[in-house]
């Protein structure tokens, strides 16, 4: 398979068995950030855990201090004043039966779904649609709730939802390439530290296996276990 010249100079400029640590790592992708688009900085944590089991599942959310860069479109699906209440919040759309129905016809251009709970009822019959998506609301993620105003400046200012994969995986978006290094590095260890206090009680051996670091173009960079306890 062809090489593009891109992919060569990257190659050079990174030391395949190096571990990095968060700032060299972001001053490095940084440095390899040619394109001409913000690139998206991802981390990816491989944990030593079973996600088949109910008990080692890791699941949840974290505030990333400097927000993730992105214009996150929220649906809110509550009746009456709830609705309002969103939408003076920030919310992109609210409603209850129009946007029920949207969905049933599928319509799904949002990034995050927030409900109240007595409309998780009809919401619900809608998991077929949502679920896959990962757009279903969750109660575990702050995603059901009745304070639904506080919910959508949350997911506004930053807040996202991460879960550890069928491989055992947590993929993550930190921030725009763009931002100062200060604040990824503020953003990783915020989603480190939260990773680390997740740690499952009947997880055995080994919890952190590996975390990389990447940019949207870029390559992935290993990151030192140091950084992990100095979280």
């Amino acid at each position: 398979m062809k090489v593009s010249k891109r992919m060569k100079s990257i190659k050079e400029k990174v030391e395949a068995q190096k571990e990095y640590t968060l700032k060299e790592a972001i001053d490095k992708l940084k440095e390899l950030s040619k394109v001409k688009f913000d690139e998206t900085l991802d981390c990816a944590i491989r944990l030593g855990v079973d996600p088949r089991h109910a008990d080692q599942m890791v699941r949840g959310t974290v505030s990333l201090p400097h927000g993730t860069g992105k214009d996150v479109k929220v649906l809110v699906i509550a009746k009456g004043s709830k609705a309002q209440e969103a939408l003076d919040a920030g919310a992109d759309y609210a409603g209850f039966e129009e946007y029920l129905e949207k969905i049933k016809e599928g319509w799904a251009d949002v990034d995050v779904v927030i409900a109240t709970p007595d409309s998780m009822a009809e919401l619900g019959k809608l998991g077929k649609i949502l679920g896959p998506k990962g757009l279903m609301p969750n109660p575990k993620s702050g995603t059901v709730t009745q304070d639904v105003a506080q919910a959508v400046k949350e997911v506004k200012a930053g807040k996202i939802e991460f879960r550890v994969d069928k491989a055992g995986i947590v993929h993550t978006p930190l921030g725009k390439i763009s931002f100062d290094t200060d604040k990824l590095v503020d953003n990783a260890r915020a989603f480190l530290n939260t990773i680390v206090k997740m740690k499952p009680a009947s997880a055995k051996g080994q919890y952190i296996k590996s975390i990389y670091l990447s940019s949207t173009m870029g390559p992935g960079l290993k990151i030192s276990k140091d950084e992990v306890a100095s979280t």
